[in-house]
């Protein structure tokens, strides 16, 4: 399995419209991707929104990117994010 930890940075006023987008992808992740374990909006810490995530594989993540709800999305976050999001990748251990 692969965890990822996505911090990003929203644009100063634009944090409820981007919590209820997010929520929205979130649940479209979690109803269409079998191979997506987890998908989760978490707390800002150091002022950024934390998104964990959990895949199968490496083929459950390039379906999670390709996926027209996820290509939606990145098309509505690029409007609210101050920034590139800051991706750390792990394998799981256990």
């Amino acid at each position: 399995m692969i965890a990822i930890i996505a911090k990003l940075s929203i644009k100063p006023g634009r944090e409820e419209e981007f919590e209820a987008a997010m929520l929205n992808f979130a649940s479209q992740v979690n109803e269409n991707e079998p191979g997506n374990h987890l998908y989760k909006l978490c707390e800002k810490v150091d002022g950024k929104y934390v998104v964990m995530e959990l895949y199968e594989d490496q083929a459950a993540i390039a379906a999670h990117t390709e996926s027209a709800h996820s290509k939606a999305a990145g098309a509505e976050f690029g409007g609210l994010m101050a920034g590139a999001p800051e991706i750390t990748r792990m394998e799981v251990i256990g």
